[in-house]
């Protein structure tokens, strides 16, 4: 939103202060920011100059060669646009000034000097108009500086409008005038407004409000009579700075006092419009808005009817049967309150979001509706003096905001803040901004104004924002706070999650994510990945977050789907919160699992598969000092593999599992890639006391290591082999699994490690080891290859 400080100097004097310094201390007390123009400061020397001759130049036919008459002197200049002529008004750059950043000088144009030039409105960035020169209709003594007699000269700033969401106030040039005289202590010019109580007596206007959930109050007026088309140059120069082009006087009157009021207005012609009906339609119909669109209007959308038949939609556009014509001289004016949500959720409907509906969107004031018709009343009457009404003022307003009263004392105040901020100065900053405080046995009363009482002060804690902002968070004085310090509690879980944690990172450089704890079924369903029955939310912000997760895996698989991009392989893994229904005490089940899933574009389904087993062993040894238990077993989801899949367990206790994620989602995500995805139960785990770990000091002689390869049954596992070499000597010191083969035959590589602390190992000393682990080996019909 762009803001006008000329306009801001109506309503409050800010003469003698740097306005950068000012708009700099706007944004930190109230809205950011984001630029500042300064408009007119290139225009230099431009005057009131009138054409006293007019020749055609003797070899163009589009240029003239005229004489201007600018006061001082009268100049030879040579112009090229359309509609000058004899005795015209129009704004003359002398030669020596400067127009939009460019310095005028004597130059000869087609053979004939020009000492200086006739500027139109975009020459002078006054508006978009270039069809022709500037016709000036004031009466103006020739020489007049352009710059003194309108206001071309303006610092206008931008503010982010994220930043006013919660202001509705903010939304005209007098709500930020406000502010402004808050932070500079200086007073607050009243909005003008025409008094219409000489006209109670006139008859009314009929406005039946039949939707009062959507309509809070309406407001109108009749006038007839009006003569002056065009609106007077300030106004529209301060429109075009704050982003809006000038129309005509009736139009450009109801955008300038939703800029300068916050307050959206509409004005309907008398001829087509006599009586108001505000309400909903029970079938869908089509509507042609001002912009010559027709609109699909749905039985939810408030609309503004007269006589039945629909003339505009509520607070977002007027229709084309109702519009402002050339010779409309009589108009109704509407000043309305309608319900945000309503207006935001039509206006998205129907594909229009307009300057008005932005605005009733913020929950504006619904105290503002008779001033703005006043207002507006009281500029028009001044432009155009002839102008008659013929009703009088009707006010419906059937829905009245509740006022709130906030009370608190200096304590809080002191508590809240942390710095000692004077019972006077805190009466002063809400005297300002209208909340009228009292002060009584040193309980202060705030009376929060209507225009803050919609939506954005209701608790003592908006009182202390007031106040502070207005002090200034940069007065703040920097300190340090002293507190007690106290040792971290640290649990066995908090400590496992540290060190898994640590483990994934730096030894495998795995990538931590962040989830929700609720399914994405968009992206479940994307996936081929099924929703399994869960708790529900009643309140999902979108129906794809109703249900929540029993699993990590699926929350991993899409973490790897929407980063396959960014490398060939990855893995990724969270630990968080999981829910496994309800408990018997009806609340959600919580458990805390560790999600891990890998991708690979270069590996293959095996080595990725070996890989992640690796991994849980790893963690499995570094929190608890033993090996997890892999038993093969069947799948229990959509997305597992139906055979290479496999359950784990520390100590006979169920801890998790690893997987091939199903061909079935992996071709959704990348049929040339493997990814395999694990579960760990961080609850479970963390219950399970850590073995205890005996120095034990290594071999200075080296060992020994023996490579069997034997061939085992189709349902047999390394973890079903081990006793067969448990106990048979303290010279075998490990035995790892180096290789595995299906095919005909299932087989596996063990290498047995052997080592003695007195002596270097011989092969043939430990040879009779080997043949009895290869005879219990043969008992349970396990052969060599």
């Amino acid at each position: 939103m762009l803001i006008s400080m000329n306009w801001i100097n109506d309503f409050v004097d800010l003469s003698g202060l740097d306005l950068e310094k000012l708009i700099h201390q706007f944004t930190l007390s109230t809205a950011e920011v984001e630029d500042i123009y300064y408009m007119g400061r290139d225009i230099k020397d431009v005057v009131v100059a009138r054409i006293v001759f007019i020749e055609n130049h003797p070899d163009s036919k589009k240029l003239h060669l005229l004489k201007v008459d600018a006061g001082d002197k009268v100049y030879d200049c040579v112009c090229g646009a359309p509609n000058v002529r004899e005795g015209m008004l129009v704004a003359f750059a002398r030669e020596g000034g400067s127009v939009s950043g460019m310095e005028i000088t004597c130059a000869k144009i087609a053979g004939y000097e020009s000492h200086g030039m006739c500027c139109s409105e975009k020459e002078l960035g006054i508006s978009a108009d270039h069809s022709g020169l500037w016709e000036i209709t004031d009466d103006l003594p020739l020489g007049t500086q352009i710059t003194d007699a309108y206001g071309v000269k303006d610092v206008v700033f931008e503010v982010d409008n994220k930043s006013l969401t919660n202001r509705p106030d903010l939304w005209g040039h007098y709500g930020i005038a406000r502010e402004f005289a808050a932070l500079t202590n200086r007073e607050l010019k009243p909005v003008s407004r025409m008094d219409l109580t000489p006209y109670a007596s006139l008859p009314g206007i009929d406005i039946d409000i039949r939707d009062k959930e959507l309509c809070y109050r309406y407001t109108g007026l009749k006038v007839r009579n009006i003569t002056k088309k065009v609106s007077p140059v300030d106004m529209r120069i301060r429109l075009f700075y704050c982003g809006m082009r000038a129309i005509n006087l009736l139009a450009d009157l109801t955008n300038y006092l939703m800029l300068e009021l916050g307050q959206p207005m509409h004005a309907f012609d008398c001829a087509k419009v006599d009586s108001i009906q505000v309400q909903r339609f029970s079938a869908p119909f089509e509507f042609e808005t001002l912009d010559g669109t027709k609109r699909r209007i749905d039985e939810n959308t408030l609309m503004i009817c007269s006589k039945e038949e629909p003339v505009a939609i509520a607070g977002i556009m007027g229709g084309l049967n109702s519009e402002i014509e050339d010779n409309t001289d009589s108009l109704l004016l509407e000043s309305a309150n309608f319900d945000a949500v309503s207006v935001r959720k039509s206006s998205t409907r129907i594909g229009l979001r307009t300057d008005a509906s932005m605005r009733y969107e913020k929950t504006l004031d619904p105290e503002m509706t008779d001033v703005a018709i006043e207002h507006f009343m009281q500029l028009l009457t001044e432009i155009d003096p002839g102008v008659e009404i013929i009703s009088s003022m009707t006010d419906v307003y059937v829905r009245h905001y509740d006022k709130i009263d906030i009370t608190f004392d200096k304590k809080f105040v002191d508590r809240y803040t942390g710095i000692d901020i004077s019972d006077e100065q805190i009466l002063n900053t809400l005297s300002a901004l209208g909340f009228a405080p009292t002060l009584e046995n040193e309980v202060f009363t705030a009376h929060v104004p209507s225009w803050r009482a919609t939506k954005d002060v209701t608790i003592k804690a908006d009182i202390i924002e007031e106040i502070t902002r207005v002090y200034g968070y940069d007065n703040f004085k920097i300190t340090t706070t002293k507190a007690a310090l106290a040792p971290v509690m640290r649990t066995a879980g908090n400590n496992d999650d540290r060190w898994t944690k640590d483990l994934l990172v730096q030894r495998y450089g795995m990538h931590e994510v962040h989830s929700y704890i609720w399914c994405d079924a968009k992206k479940y369903k994307d996936l081929n990945i099924e929703i399994e029955d869960n708790v529900r939310v009643i309140n999902a912000m979108t129906p794809d977050h109703t249900v929540l997760r029993r699993s990590m895996v699926p929350t991993m698989i899409t973490y790897v789907n929407e980063n396959k991009a960014y490398a060939n392989d990855f893995g990724v893994f969270e630990i968080a919160r999981v829910i496994n229904g309800l408990g018997e005490d009806g609340l959600c089940d919580e458990q805390k699992h560790l999600g891990i899933a890998l991708y690979s574009r270069t590996k293959s389904e095996k080595d990725l598969y070996l890989g992640l087993r690796d991994i849980m062993a790893s963690i499995s040894k570094e929190l608890k000092h033993r090996y997890f238990e892999f038993r093969i077993a069947e799948a229990k989801h959509n997305w597992q593999h139906p055979r290479n899949t496999a359950e784990i367990y520390l100590d006979g206790t169920y801890v998790g599992f690893i997987t091939v994620v199903h061909p079935s989602v992996q071709s959704k995500i990348d049929k040339k890639a493997v990814i395999v995805a694990g579960e760990l139960n961080m609850d479970t785990l963390s219950s399970m006391a850590a073995s205890v770990i005996h120095y034990e000091e290594p071999s200075k002689f080296p060992g020994i290591d023996i490579d069997l390869s034997l061939v085992i049954g189709a349902d047999q596992t390394y973890s079903t082999l081990s006793d067969a070499w448990q106990n048979v000597t303290p010279l075998l010191k490990n035995v790892a699994l180096i290789d595995s083969y299906n095919g005909v035959v299932k087989s596996i590589t063990l290498r047995f490690t052997f080592s003695s602390n007195e002596k270097t190992l011989a092969k043939n000393e430990v040879q009779s080891y080997v043949d009895t682990i290869i005879e219990n080996l043969a008992k349970i019909g396990v052969v060599l290859r």
